[in-house]
């Protein structure tokens, strides 16, 4: 069977069998369904079963290196769907190339009330308000330790990169050194950080987008970044799909200017364009949406970030290996998927990697 057969085929039969049982299970729940295939994938990482998915997959095969880092493949795990990195060791079985873990804070905290994840199933869409719940950078640094995972040493099978977030009870004022000690804390494990200032789910943390704000702080953290390793760990930083152009390219100077590594564009936005159908009533729930209603945006943003020339990883609204080869033809050096692999699967993985390497010769 052809790559692009068995891509199709594994997409096919998630949307047909396993996503009908997954999205009815506990309850409909969809942050208990989440955290029960995040749990389930941990426990597979280590069994047999994680070489069949092997056979089944794919590995990801068209490499590319970003800042430094080499990915194993164009796609990787945007971040989000991995937030503590309990399946850091299962991710390059299901065929993608990097995976971000996080976002993670320098205080462990518990996020916003539930519920706190909605699925707009018509829309291909999720709204999420999960407000960086996470264990601490500490819990993932020592975690990551414990299967023997360093920084460049690829015990993962991939890199691993680790987005930081502010701490929820930190003021705005102090946010500085709340990132700079979660970059301390996980510079030994990650391979590259992204810097999240673009959640909307943390009140006031988008004013971090400002340019002098954002010059500011990942100054301080391309800096410390120098102090700790003689080859210092690339800093990213994530932007949000809902600022005006004139802010973008501000934002874009300052990010130039700081000396950062690269660009992930884009987080969830606060817009409801896209939402159709029932979907429509989700409207009113504040957090971000991704998936969809996302991708016109998204490549909007994308496509006027790599005119800025730092290397830019396109995420938010890639659901097909069409959206991901899109962003790759605008420019983009890898692509990155959440709400995607959510609705089709490790077929659109697959699929991905097929694209990339086949159907444009890349390599």
């Amino acid at each position: 069977m052809s790559g692009s057969m068995r891509s199709a085929a594994l997409r096919a039969g998630y949307r047909a069998l396993i996503r009908p049982v997954l999205f009815r299970s506990y309850g409909a729940d969809p942050e208990r369904i989440h955290e029960a295939m995040i749990n389930l994938l941990a426990q597979v990482a280590s069994s047999p079963v994680a070489r069949g998915v092997d056979w089944l997959v794919g590995r990801a095969n068209d490499p590319v290196t970003v800042a430094g880092v080499r990915f194993a493949g164009r796609v990787g795990v945007a971040a989000g769907l991995d937030k503590d990195g309990r399946a850091a060791m299962m991710w390059s079985h299901l065929g993608f190339g990097f995976a971000e873990l996080g976002t993670v804070t320098a205080e462990a905290q518990p996020g916003n009330p539930s519920p706190r994840l909605f699925r707009a199933r018509r829309s291909s869409g999720l709204i999420n308000r999960m407000g960086f719940n996470n264990d601490g950078a500490s819990a993932l640094a020592s975690r990551l330790a414990g299967w023997g995972v360093r920084r460049g040493n690829g015990a993962a099978g991939i890199p691993l990169g680790v987005s930081i977030g502010k701490t929820k009870l930190t003021p705005i004022e102090q946010a500085v050194p709340d990132y700079v000690r979660s970059l301390e804390t996980v510079h030994g494990q990650a391979d590259y950080v992204a810097v999240n200032v673009s959640s909307p789910n943390t009140p006031g943390l988008r004013t971090l987008q400002r340019a002098a704000t954002i010059e500011e702080l990942l100054a301080a953290l391309v800096a410390r970044a120098r102090e700790l390793d003689e080859t210092p760990i690339p800093v990213f930083v994530k932007i949000a799909p809902d600022v005006s152009w004139d802010e973008l390219d501000q934002l874009l100077a300052a990010v130039v200017g700081a000396g950062a590594a690269g660009v992930i564009a884009t987080n969830t936005t606060l817009g409801r364009t896209g939402l159709v159908g029932a979907d429509r009533l989700l409207a009113s729930q504040p957090g971000g949406l991704s998936g969809a209603p996302l991708t016109r945006r998204a490549r909007q943003v994308v496509a006027r970030t790599v005119d800025q020339g730092l290397p830019v990883i396109a995420s938010g609204g890639i659901m097909t290996p069409g959206d991901a080869m899109a962003m790759l033809d605008l420019g983009a050096v890898a692509v990155q998927v959440y709400t995607g692999f959510i609705y089709s699967g490790p077929g659109l993985v697959a699929g991905i990697n097929h694209w990339s390497r086949d159907k444009t010769g890349r390599s």
